[in-house]
């Protein structure tokens, strides 16, 4: 795999910082999050590396890196391809310029509502672990596994129902030429903004809304600096959880049948710890900013922003191309299976 040079930079470097760790344990692990302490991510990841020690007897042990201590969300993909750490997070929002046809994870109204149904897609869809895992591996990585982290609520500074209401909202979007043509076809205009521009950003007016799942969106206090948080039931944010290719195939069968074995212990953990995360920060959200007004779009107002987006599917196969489109046939299938 060919690496730019800003890789080799971040390899190099990194390399440098965990040496010391790296040499202290030769079954030393490490996980790196794209989110803060207390965050899904990094309860997700310090869960795995209790089990993980746990079920090692400490023979193992991993070391969880948070937001920013080893670069940002794109440079956490390209150290785990490179094989200086050995798991990261990696969301489709980001990873899209790293493994395009992830995107398909963002497309609104694709999973089922129930939790149930959710749960079985994202951690046995034949689509995901079968066809999708084929393009990561292509990249270097090993897909381990794919986790809700809850619903993506929009924060605006005023009341949206409709997408007459977004026509004059800057509305600030990761990265995803999928995710900026969503918007778009909302009504709204889409600002590939950097996380750490946001909360200015809102501050000062230069956007006007932007979109997470609540436990990120009272994380970051955009409540403060917003008015409203709109429910609007069309996208559940996903991350996925990748390993080094190399590494995972370097490991003995019983270590990759512990790995899953605590992966399916995880999927359960991170359902109920999401929802309770969620559920909290929303309450005191509205506790801190008594004034926020929390709207939840009805039945036939998301129908009518459903409705916009239907071109958007068979815009990510013409953008993305390759498997993409056999990739998202087999995942509204397997969608349709586990909702029946």
């Amino acid at each position: 795999m060919a690496f730019t040079g800003k890789f080799k930079t971040l390899l190099c470097g990194a390399t440098l910082a965990l040496a010391a760790i790296s040499s202290a344990s030769a079954a030393e692990w490490k996980f790196a999050v794209e989110e803060s302490p207390g965050d899904v991510q990094t309860l997700y990841a310090e869960e795995f590396k209790r089990l993980i020690e746990e079920r090692t007897g400490g023979k193992t042990t991993v070391t969880v890196y948070t937001y920013g201590q080893l670069g940002n969300e794109n440079d956490l993909t390209e150290l785990t391809a490179g094989g200086a750490i050995q798991f990261s997070n990696a969301s489709p929002g980001h990873l899209g310029t790293f493994v395009p046809e992830v995107q398909v994870l963002s497309l609104p109204y694709l999973l089922p509502e129930s939790d149930a149904a959710k749960g079985k897609v994202l951690s046995s869809s034949p689509a995901l672990y079968d066809s999708l895992a084929k393009d990561f591996a292509s990249k270097g990585l090993k897909l381990f596994t794919v986790y809700p982290e809850g619903e993506m609520v929009w924060t605006t500074k005023k009341a949206v129902r409709t997408p007459e209401d977004l026509s004059d909202v800057k509305f600030r979007v990761m990265t995803s030429p999928i995710l900026i043509e969503q918007f778009k076809l909302y009504g709204a205009n889409p600002v590939a903004l950097p996380w750490g521009e946001i909360y200015s950003g809102l501050q000062m007016n230069v956007i006007q809304a932007q979109v997470n799942p609540p436990f990120f969106i009272e994380s970051a206090k955009f409540h403060e600096v917003t008015t409203h948080l709109i429910y609007t039931g069309d996208v559940e944010y996903t991350t996925t959880v990748v390993a080094n290719a190399d590494f995972w195939n370097g490991l003995s069968e019983q270590d990759k049948t512990m790995l899953n074995e605590v992966r399916e212990q995880l999927q359960t953990f991170i359902l109920a710890k999401q929802k309770e995360k969620n559920a909290a920060a929303l309450a005191k959200m509205q506790k801190d900013n008594p004034k926020l007004t929390v709207i939840r779009l009805t039945d036939a107002e998301r129908e009518v922003f459903r409705k916009r987006v239907k071109p958007l599917n068979a815009k990510l196969v013409e953008m993305v191309g390759g498997r993409s489109g056999k990739i998202l046939e087999q995942l509204q299938a397997d969608v349709a299976a586990a909702s029946k």
